[in-house]
């Protein structure tokens, strides 16, 4: 017998949400982004630099959102800008439902802004998991 899984995912969202369409947003769009209620979070790992697998914390981890309109964003923190936000687009499924109790703000501001050998990618993203 063939058991056949099928992964919903429904978002109910009071008084609607902006639709994030494309991936280079004005600076009103940005803030909107910002605001933005999380509904689901993922920490994600791959290898670093140009390496076939992940070793350890010879990594790089963020944490994808899911937006009410069903946007997906990556929250990683790199060298030189801190803690920022990208589409998150083409990256496989696997999540943690926030309720949309979070912003993506927040998990910004949790990511931190330096960038060091203790305060790195793992650190902000372990961080902006547990908040």
């Amino acid at each position: 017998m063939n058991i056949i899984l099928l992964h919903l995912r429904v978002f109910l969202c009071i008084g609607g949400c902006k639709k994030f369409t494309k991936y280079e947003l004005s600076k009103e769009e940005l803030t909107e982004l910002f605001n933005s209620p999380v509904y689901y979070a993922e920490w994600m790992v791959r290898p670093l630099w140009k390496l076939p697998i992940v070793i350890g914390p010879i990594s790089h981890s963020g944490v994808r959102v899911t937006l009410c309109d069903g946007s997906m964003w990556l929250i990683h923190k790199v060298p030189k800008n801190g803690t920022v936000v990208t589409s998150a687009t083409y990256m496989l499924d696997r999540w943690s439902d926030f309720n949309g109790e979070k912003t993506v703000s927040d998990l910004v501001n949790s990511g931190g802004k330096s960038y060091n050998l203790i305060f790195n990618c793992h650190v902000a993203s372990i961080k902006m998991m547990v908040q």
